[in-house]
């Protein structure tokens, strides 16, 4: 019996996989964390025998080599890649006895990057499914710029030719088990559902459903921004990431923590946007661990610059930590725990945000004041061009939030609210005007119910 577990990373929209037979198994696309992966292994009693990369990955520092050395671990990589550690390499056509009821048949993917690959798992009765990584998403692919715009074409053309050569290979009843599209910013589009088969894919997939130039066109219209520090990704991984380091990180002072945030440090607030609404110390920056923090901070913060985590306890700075060590951002500054009072030098350092909802900014925008909020003078929205092009408030004004920090002068000046989708990115942005100095409002609310409080929308 071969059996396939989902070790899911959601705050970057990705999954890796374990695969056995009961005895022994092989570890597809692994975050950097491997304790995750290693803890799995004990649990099911299995050894890692094999670990398999579908490609270079760009958007996290992948745990392969570390989980290869730490369990003597066959370490496959495309044959074609240059890397700068010792692995085995394999080619499209290659077959890998990881025992003699589980195998992986190498299929040669190219479209999401140049030398991808795809694993097709394989037991006694024949292919139970195949290991897609960024090539066939649930319902999408993953997308072809990441290695340059000028590739962008060539390597969409090649993700088509990639996917209707897999599914003519492949039963229709064959488990599709992507590494992204659970969130990630590798999607050429976003991704829909939580497993899907070949068959499934044959039905609603663009890349098979469509003809070679219209699928061409039509993801390359789709691709919106990504976020900065994939453009350390690839190379991090191709040199060989060190081992990784979770330790605790060096505590900071009240006294600290104040000359880190006065200097314009990112001195990030963990806790959620509730909670720093209510009360923070000034100058921070609100990323709640309860939405996708790594991913954010990691597109606005400049690579390398200090970073000091607080937490509402020492678990919060830990898990912030994990998340950060998966793109590449080994040691923080500092950090410390407790709430603001126990963190603020003087209380005169604490301070709030308020918030409101897009029923409030209807009436404000009507001229029916609801209660003491600040003056609508600026709306602004935070969200990316692709969800700005699909629909957005009729006058609102426009800098998506990894824009922000580089662009706080093109806000307009006066009283500004400030909305996104959810409220999560709105927190963030608020919390970055309010670090200079501006005067705010955090419109705290879904944006589908923008049109339902009857502000003017702009569609195209």
């Amino acid at each position: 019996m071969i059996d396939v577990e989902v070790i899911e990373t959601s705050s970057l929209g990705d999954r890796s996989y374990l695969a056995t037979d009961g005895e022994v198994a092989v570890v597809i696309d692994p975050q950097r964390d491997v304790d995750r992966v290693l803890a799995l292994a004990g649990r099911l009693g299995v050894r890692i025998s094999h670990v398999a990369e579908t490609h270079v990955h760009n958007d996290y520092v992948s745990g392969g080599l570390e989980l290869a050395r730490l369990t003597g671990a066959v370490y496959l990589t495309c044959a074609d890649d240059e890397l700068a550690f010792d692995s085995t390499g394999v080619t499209g056509g290659d077959v890998v006895e990881v025992s003699p009821r589980l195998r992986l048949r190498v299929l040669a993917t190219p479209g999401h990057t140049f030398h991808h690959l795809a694993f097709v798992l394989e037991g006694a009765d024949g292919p139970m499914g195949v290991f897609t990584g960024g090539s066939l998403l649930y319902g999408t692919t993953g997308r072809t710029d990441l290695l340059g715009d000028e590739h962008a074409e060539p390597l969409a053309r090649a993700q088509h030719a990639s996917a209707h050569a897999m599914a003519d290979l492949l039963p229709e009843g064959a488990q599709v088990w992507p590494t992204h599209g659970f969130g990630s910013f590798c999607s050429a589009s976003p991704a829909s559902g939580d497993d899907s088969t070949l068959g499934q894919e044959r039905e609603v997939n663009p890349v098979l459903r469509l003809a070679r130039d219209e699928f061409v066109r039509e993801t390359l219209s789709g691709l919106g921004a990504y976020p900065a520090y994939y453009a350390h990704m690839g190379a991090l991984n191709t040199a060989g990431p060190d081992p990784v380091d979770l330790r605790a990180a060096v505590l900071a002072d009240p006294a600290e923590l104040a000359r880190r945030a006065a200097a314009g440090e990112w001195v990030v607030d963990l806790r959620s946007r509730k909670a720093y609404l209510d009360s923070h110390l000034g100058g921070t920056i609100s990323l709640g661990l309860d939405g996708p923090m790594a991913t954010w901070l990691g597109w606005m913060a400049p690579y390398g610059a200090p970073i000091t985590l607080l937490g509402e306890d020492p678990a919060q700075v830990t898990a912030a930590q994990r998340e950060l060590v998966r793109i590449g951002i080994d040691r923080v500054a500092a950090a410390a725990t407790g709430t603001p009072r126990e963190l603020a030098a003087d209380p005169a350092q604490l301070t709030s945000l308020p918030s409101a909802s897009f029923s409030a900014l209807a009436a404000e925008l009507t001229g029916r004041r609801d209660g003491d909020l600040p003056p609508a003078q600026v709306v602004l929205d935070v969200r990316l061009d692709t969800e700005w092009k699909a629909s957005h408030l009729e006058g609102a004004v426009h800098v998506a939030l990894p824009e922000l920090p580089g662009r706080l002068d093109d806000v307009p000046s006066g009283a500004v609210w400030v909305h996104c989708g959810s409220g999560y990115r709105a927190t963030a942005a608020a919390s970055l005007l309010a670090r200079a100095g501006r005067t705010v409002v955090v419109v705290d609310d879904d944006f589908g119910n923008a049109a339902d409080a009857g502000i003017p929308m702009t569609t195209p």
